[in-house]
């Protein structure tokens, strides 16, 4: 499947391979999108606690605006789900089997009347490009 835009990584269980030029496109679709948004919400799954914490750490470098609470403290075996909320500033991790592999990002809204977009699963390293 060809990959042009966000949307089309809605198919995708794990993120796929990425080429130079399609990280570039989907980089600047997704700016747009995450400056137009109020708040975003991250969900990483990843196959350790280690990479889904390296993985958040790099949207924290890439976006100065999106913070969160000590990382330190987060540690689960194994595959893991983490979600960060960039509202509230809270991460959860938890252990779970059978994920796929990759970043999602949801821009959410204050209004109601504007509904959240949850984009990816983008790859682990998508934000240190």
């Amino acid at each position: 499947m060809e990959i042009n835009n966000l949307l089309d990584l809605n198919s995708f269980r794990s993120a796929p391979q990425l080429s130079k030029k399609q990280i570039k496109k989907l980089s600047e679709e997704l700016e747009y999108n995450i400056k137009n948004a109020d708040w975003i919400t991250i969900g990483i799954m990843a196959p350790s606690d280690f990479d889904a914490i390296s993985s958040l750490q790099s949207i924290s470098k890439k976006y100065s605006s999106i913070k969160f609470e000590d990382l330190r403290s987060l540690h689960a075996s194994g595959s893991v789900f983490l979600k960060g909320n960039q509202k509230t500033g809270n991460v959860f991790i938890r252990s779970e089997k059978g994920l796929g592999e990759g970043i999602l990002l949801t821009c959410q809204y204050d209004e109601d009347s504007k509904e959240s977009d949850t984009y990816g699963p983008l790859p682990l390293d998508f934000f240190l490009n």
